[in-house]
């Protein structure tokens, strides 16, 4: 059976969803729910529904996608609620990105990991800039650029500290090791010997020649990272564009360098019809 948009009320009010139609979100910033979680909450739901309404957002699709409230709508389809509350938003999929992990920054619910793996997307996937999330989330630019650090580390290396309950510092601490293909054997001699935060560092900065000590904290030196400022770049350069400037941008590159220069027409009669930022 279809459902349209036009069987419920306008977005931001409260209506009840069939829970067959909203389907989970692909960018969810939250991956991983404790077993104990759910069920904790699916005790809740059964003796008194669902108090805080599922936040979702209407697609092309005929159906619902999730912005925020996965807990809460898994523990509804196994207790068996054919339909849930829901306020239904009326956002794109980047603005229901950020919605979505706005709001579990401000509860907290996100791993380090989690959070790094959310900016990631946004610049890769949606074209963000690092201040458009900065202003968008309410975080700081150094506060976002050093979450994004950590997606330097391997999955495997990210799984094995979430595992063991380390703390964010331990991944930062790795991070002075360049050599990735290192840091598992020297995360598995941190956990097998118990090591806390000080005595890591020190383990760490023993492998380290004086020089690579000084140069350990992550530099902007991969074209990953440089993507982040690419993207400032282009997304100058749309906005002239939509404000009628026909600015153009060109790509080069050496083996030393990237160049990148735009090109904006002057509003002149000048026979100089142009001017050149590198």
């Amino acid at each position: 059976m279809k459902y349209s948009a036009d069987k419920f009320q306008k977005a931001g009010s409260v209506v009840l969803v069939p829970s067959s139609i909203i389907r989970s979100n692909p960018d969810q910033p939250r991956k991983s729910f404790r077993k104990q979680e759910i069920d904790a909450l699916c005790v809740s739901v059964r003796q008194i529904g669902i108090i805080q309404p599922i936040l979702v957002r209407y697609t092309d699709n005929n159906d619902y996608e999730l912005i925020s409230g996965e807990r809460r709508l898994i523990a509804a389809k196994k207790c068996g609620l054919s339909t849930v509350p829901c306020i239904i938003l009326d956002l794109n999929k980047s603005e229901a990105l950020i919605y979505s992990l706005t709001e579990n920054l401000q509860r907290k619910s996100l791993t380090f990991f989690e959070e790094a793996d959310a900016y990631e997307n946004l610049i890769n996937t949606y074209l963000l800039t690092l201040n458009e999330i900065s202003y968008k989330t309410g975080k700081s630019k150094l506060h976002v650029l050093n979450k994004l650090n950590l997606t330097y580390l391997s999955p495997e290396v990210q799984k094995s500290i979430e595992y063991n309950a380390l703390s964010e510092q331990y991944a930062r601490l790795l991070l002075k090791i360049k050599d990735s293909d290192l840091h598992n054997d020297i995360l598995s001699h941190i956990i097998n010997n118990k090591l806390n935060v000080y005595e890591t560092e020190n383990y760490i900065d023993m492998l380290l020649s004086p020089a690579e000590i000084i140069r350990s904290q992550p530099k902007f030196k991969k074209l990953k990272d440089i993507k982040i400022f690419i993207n400032t770049i282009n997304h100058a350069v749309d906005t002239m564009r939509k404000a009628g400037i026909n600015a153009v941008s060109d790509e080069s590159e050496t083996s030393d360098y990237l160049e990148y220069v735009v090109r904006i027409p002057k509003m002149t009669s000048s026979p100089v019809s142009s001017c050149d930022v590198v």
